[in-house]
């Protein structure tokens, strides 16, 4: 697990009747894989994780790890509200097939710094399994600081930090603190140039769903040094990117994914599909990316 390049955060696809869509899981899987992807992250915010039960996970991680074939790693994400059911998850993970974590500080609770630190180091202690933080203040109102990285930092199997902090100069404090110690993946969509322009390993993406082989070809230009034909890609990319940083970026996502043939717009309750105004106008985005959609360069 080596922690860079393009993770998608993928959406978990549904059924009409609420149940999993495993054919066009399968369908999005393989389009991801083929545009050249570096990992497969699972029951993210994308993969609408709080509504998955256990039994569910399960079936995404076998079905993924076993259709990927060991080309690229595949990760689960860990969001609970308690350090047992988080341990619970790690172990489940390790069980199942996953190369890795990305974890959440506990759900629900606004911990404290010093009980975010014992929930994160509780879950390393308990699995062999390599982890990333997903350190995301801004809709999870708790930030894991430098200071308390570097007691994470103790623990050899974490790994990596999702920074989704939306402060492009924490990926500079970040490598003058930690050197290479600690791998560095972008988590907002709409700062993801600018953060592997600033020495980012990665990108945890969104819009990757429903544009793999754009976002693959804007990393790998920009790790070749070819930044003006990065900056051409992403300019265009840009107006759809902004649909990851929104409260219904699942929703906004899924059209995209409809747009360009590897998804459905099925969404589970709470959630419901776009409607009205607010459909219009992302639909109007999509079809707008679909219809200026750049010839990518050779590779």
């Amino acid at each position: 697990m080596k922690w860079n390049g393009v993770m998608p955060a993928v959406t978990t696809k549904f059924t009409q009747k609420d149940d999993l869509d495993l054919e066009m899981f399968t369908i999005n899987i393989k389009a991801q894989v083929d545009a050249g992807v570096h990992a497969i992250i699972l029951g993210g915010t994308l993969g609408e994780a709080s509504t998955l039960d256990d039994d569910e996970k399960k079936i995404l991680i076998e079905h993924t790890v076993n259709q990927v074939e060991g080309r690229i790693p595949v990760v689960i994400n860990i969001a609970e509200q308690t350090t047992k059911n988080a341990i619970k998850s790690a172990e489940n993970a390790e069980r199942y097939g996953a190369t890795g974590i990305m974890m959440l500080p506990p759900m629900r609770y606004k911990s404290t710094d010093n009980e975010t630190l014992a929930y994160f180091k509780a879950v390393a202690k308990s699995t062999s399994l390599p982890i990333m933080i997903y350190n995301n203040p801004v809709d999870y109102k708790i930030e894991v600081s430098l200071n308390m990285f570097e007691e994470l930092l103790k623990h050899e199997n974490i790994k990596a930090v999702k920074d989704s902090t939306r402060d492009i100069t924490n990926i500079t404090r970040i490598r003058n603190r930690f050197g290479n110690r600690l791998k560095i993946l972008c988590g907002v969509d709409t700062l993801a140039m600018e953060s592997l322009l600033m020495g980012a390993d990665g990108w945890v993406a969104g819009l990757v769903c429903a544009f793999p082989k754009e976002t693959v070809t804007i990393f790998e230009l920009i790790k070749a040094g070819r930044v003006e034909e990065a900056v051409d890609i992403y300019r265009w990319f840009m107006p759809l990117l902004e649909l990851d940083i929104s409260p219904q970026l699942v929703q906004n996502i899924k059209l995209a994914e409809v747009a360009t043939g590897i998804g459905t717009e099925n969404v589970r309750l709470p959630r419901l599909p776009l409607q009205g105004k607010e459909r219009d106008r992302v639909l109007s985005i999509i079809e707008n990316g679909m219809k200026t959609r750049p010839k990518l360069p050779t590779l």
